[in-house]
């Protein structure tokens, strides 16, 4: 950069402004010692401070303002459901229905016994309730035909309930063999059993136990038929005891549901897979996969911006103190943000990163200046009082420039950025101070000496001519990309959904992905507030009317039906079942070798049936079983131990659930479990609806299925407007996905509008020629313009973290175009040659590493960031290097 004599003056408004901070750098220049003791000790007392009040409030759903109309709704239903709020959903999956269910029973009853860790355990689609009264659910069809089964099966289940073991099931069969001899039934009959049956003893025998499914062998089905997914699958709701001073607030809870489930047997070896979904577990893995390689990620930072450090100042001493200006800036910034706030945000805590990549910007920019300025003058003060004249005036108003984009979204909804934009804005003023004081003082203490060779690239001399040369061209070109980017403008692609921005390889996103899929299993329902359950009532069958619904649920939904005919058959079947499955004696347990010889008898008595017909196909599997039975009689007796897991703690559920399920009774509101009844009626007697999409949404993988999001977001509005065409009030998930994305449009819309105004009045009082004010806002926007075109081009979406890069490129690229209109306006010539282009290009880069490095994240949307970051990035530098200096044209020969 050329050096401008102290008592040259600029028609910019700064020349006293530029003496007061040259005052103040060579004063702390001058007694280094002291300014260094004061900085350290302001440092001693901010970290003191940061130890002891660190915290950061991990509540997402703090980050936008309970003030919106929308927070508010939300906020209603939560305090008339507060169970409904922040839960842990455990998917329970068996190999069959009866272990889904025995095992989602244990796991409830050991989790409820936690009331330290857990709030509310409930099962909203099982329990005594539904055990008892499960088959009014049922048409009068299906519940004629149930019990019809369970009558015919009367013999059968009489056996079995008498000797629940593997003797009682030989002797079950041997007694089913016999009606085939008498002719009262047939072989073939029995084909879908013994094939069930055959596949478990087969899975025995190879060591890899395979339960059976009794639901479904006495529903007629074979092991291996498709069953009807709701059969295996259960849920479970808790509420956790949640800490939001913890990085991960739900952890403990969910490492003791998981401790609980693997003492208890619930895994995969023996049949069943728990899985867990909803907001706490996402975010406690969201957390998790930040932390994944995050010590690669930011050693590979720190070494990368390093050597960026020392490639644009060449001196280790000058990269001491700069990372030294950076140290002490964000101990203090740290400090100062929890002083106002008393924690930090899920957003706001990412002002470190942002205060080290803008912060360093001007660390670099004096460092530059120093030793370009220090190669001609001897006096090191004076070289550095040289520098501060030089570049003094253009840091502070850069720093003031970013700190006003920044302080734009104080008076947003959006608090996550809010609180971000003035922790960091005041950040930008903290390291702009410390540049011009600390700094100095660490220059002239290491002595740093001046750069020989000189700090400019003389090797773009050639770029500098032709941006004269063909400056018409560089404008005509400029404006294209303008018109261009404008005209792309409307195809910018807002994707607000959390969803898209975690790790679908992580268990809880991957589990409501794939709950998603189906609409009767998606969290994406719809909750309404009705006055009363008549209220409620009326407004859900309105609802039940709009084609984008799939199904309505109130209160009133758990009251069955045409429970008068349904209650007789079942009294019917009760009265001839209820000694069949409550026998008066019960066999004791049975010794090994009676299993055995059981199992040989029944083994004999099936190879005797297939001699009746030896070529049909059930002959084919009696043959099955009794090679199978044989073969287990004769395995040491942990085989036959083996083989009675795999079959009698089904049958014993089963038994348990005809017993209830014969017990119906009638079913009315006023006798609904307290339990339920608290899920769907408020306190006060408001009731809440629950409505269901007809189609799913979010169960594509997100992250790589573009046009998959682009159905699910149509899918979602549509839903969303129709039912709030019924029911304005309306709040729950998809509502909030759709709000949220408002608001934080919104509050970028806002808080751009108003950084551009306070930046464009701060360049009119200081620079106060419109001219440039206008040559340094296009360059500005033209940045910002063409980083919104490649984001259409490249398919980059803006979401909730990368929109975080459009305040940042405001502010890189106000502090780079006021660099250079600065200098311009000084009469410095062949911008590109400068030690200032030096500056700025390593500026960038070092900068680029910094929030580059994001992008080698495993969490999508850190990922994202990262991506959106480096782009904006390139575009505002390419527009600061290329188009800004064929805007300014000519030196002003005038300042």
């Amino acid at each position: 950069m050329h050096a401008v004599k102290p008592t040259q003056t600029c028609r910019d408004g700064m020349a006293d402004l530029r003496g007061w901070i040259a005052d103040a750098a060579t004063a702390c220049a001058r007694f280094p010692l002291a300014t260094i003791s004061i900085a350290a000790a302001l440092t001693l007392v901010a970290l003191v401070y940061v130890v002891h009040n660190f915290a950061i409030n991990t509540d997402s759903a703090k980050l936008i303002s309970s003030r919106v109309p929308w927070r508010e709704r939300s906020a209603i239903f939560d305090a008339a459901f507060p169970q409904r709020s922040d839960l842990i959903a455990i998917v329970v999956d068996g190999a069959t229905p009866e272990i889904a269910e025995r095992a989602s029973a244990l796991l409830t009853e050991q989790l409820a016994a936690r009331s330290d860790l857990m709030h509310h355990v409930d099962r909203p689609d099982g329990g005594p309730f539904f055990e008892r009264n499960g088959l009014l659910f049922l048409s009068v069809d299906e519940v004629s035909k149930t019990t019809e089964q369970l009558v015919a099966a009367q013999a059968v289940i009489g056996t079995l309930a008498a000797d629940p073991s593997v003797r009682g099931l030989m002797h079950t069969l041997q007694l089913a063999l016999e009606g085939v001899r008498r002719g009262e039934t047939t072989l073939d009959a029995l084909r879908p059993g013994l094939t069930s049956l055959a596949a478990t003893l087969e899975s025995v025998e190879k060591d890899r136990p395979k339960p059976l499914s009794w639901r479904t062998m006495l529903n007629g089905r074979t092991a291996g038929s498709t069953t009807d997914a709701r059969e295996l699958r259960r849920f479970i709701l808790v509420q956790p005891v949640l800490d939001f001073t913890a990085l991960k607030p739900g952890e403990r809870a969910t490492r003791h549901i998981r401790e609980v489930a693997r003492a208890s047997g619930l895994d995969a070896k023996h049949g069943v897979r728990i899985r867990l979904t909803g907001n706490v577990p996402m975010a406690d893995e969201e957390f998790g996969t930040l932390e994944e390689h995050a010590g690669l990620n930011v050693s590979v930072m720190l070494l990368a911006l390093l050597a960026m450090l020392w490639l644009a100042v060449r001196s280790v001493r000058a990269m001491v103190a700069i990372v030294a200006c950076l140290i002490v800036g964000l101990a203090v910034s740290a400090a100062l943000g929890l002083w106002i706030y008393g924690s930090f945000n899920l957003i706001s805590v990412a002002f470190a990163v942002l205060f080290v990549g803008l912060g360093v910007d001007f660390g670099i920019q004096y460092a530059v200046a120093y030793r370009a300025t220090a190669r001609l003058e001897k006096d090191r003060v004076m070289a550095l009082r040289r520098a501060t004249l030089d570049v003094g005036g253009s840091l502070a108003l850069a720093a003031f420039g970013i700190a006003l984009g920044f302080f734009a979204f104080e008076p947003t909804d959006y608090v996550g950025v809010s609180e971000l934009g003035v922790i960091a804005g005041i950040g930008m003023l903290i390291a702009f101070l410390a540049s011009v004081t600390l700094l100095p003082a660490l220059l002239r203490l290491f002595r740093v000496s001046g750069m020989p060779a000189g700090m400019g690239f003389a090797g773009l001399a050639r770029v500098d001519r032709q941006l004269v040369l063909r400056r018409r061209g560089v404008l005509i070109g400029a404006g294209i990309a303008a018109v261009a980017s404008i005209a792309l403008l409307p195809f910018v692609r807002f994707d607000f959904d959390p969803l898209h921005l975690r790790s679908s390889e992580t268990e809880a996103v991957a589990t409501l992905m794939d709950l998603a899929r189906n609409p009767q299993t998606t969290p994406n329902t719809i909750d309404v507030l009705a006055p009363s359950l008549a209220a409620a009532t009326a407004l859900g069958d309105k609802l039940s009317a709009l084609t984008e619904v799939s199904q309505v649920l109130t209160l009133a939904s758990f009251v069955p039906r045409d429970q008068e005919p349904k209650l007789a058959l079942i009294a019917d079947a009760a009265l001839l079942l209820e000694p069949t499955l409550n026998p008066t004696a019960v066999q004791p347990a049975p010794s090994d070798d009676e299993t055995a010889q059981a199992m040989r008898d029944a083994a004999h008595a099936l190879q005797q049936a297939a001699t009746t017909d030896p070529a049909s196909p059930a002959a084919a599997e009696a043959n099955r079983v009794a090679s199978a039975l044989d073969q287990l009689a004769s395995r040491p007796a942990r085989r036959r131990q083996a083989l009675e897991e795999a079959l009698i703690p089904g049958l014993r559920t089963l038994l348990a659930q005809l017993r209830s399920s014969l017990q119906a009774a009638p079913v009315s509101v006023a006798t609904l479990p307290p339990t339920l009844v608290a899920d769907w009626i408020a306190r006060d007697g408001r009731a809440r609806i629950e409505v269901f999409p007809r189609d799913a949404m979010g169960g594509a993988d997100s992250a790589h299925s573009t046009g998959a999001n682009a159905d699910e977001a149509e899918n979602l509005r549509r839903f969303i407007e129709a039912v709030r065409h019924v029911a304005p009030e309306a709040t729950g998930a998809p509502v909030s996905i759709q709000e949220s994305a408002r608001t934080i449009v919104h509050a970028f819309i806002e808080a751009g509008v108003l950084a551009l105004l306070a930046i464009t009045v701060l360049l009119v009082v200081v620079l106060r020629r419109t001219r440039d004010v206008l040559i340094t806002l296009a360059s500005l926007l033209l940045g910002g313009l063409v980083t919104l075109a490649f984001c259409v081009v490249l398919r980059i979406p803006l979401n909730y973290e990368n929109i975080i890069a459009l305040p940042l490129l405001f502010g890189i690229g106000v502090a780079f175009n006021i660099y250079f209109v600065i200098a311009w306006r000084r009469g410095v010539r062949d911008l590109l040659q400068t030690s200032l282009a030096r500056a700025v290009i390593f500026s960038a880069l070092t900068t680029g590493t910094a929030f580059g490095s994001l992008w080698l994240s495993s969490h999508p949307g850190t990922a994202s960031m990262g991506k959106l970051l480096a782009l904006s990035l390139a575009c505002t530098l390419a527009a600061a290097l290329f188009v800004l200096p064929a805007l300014l044209g000519p030196p002003d020969r005038g300042a």
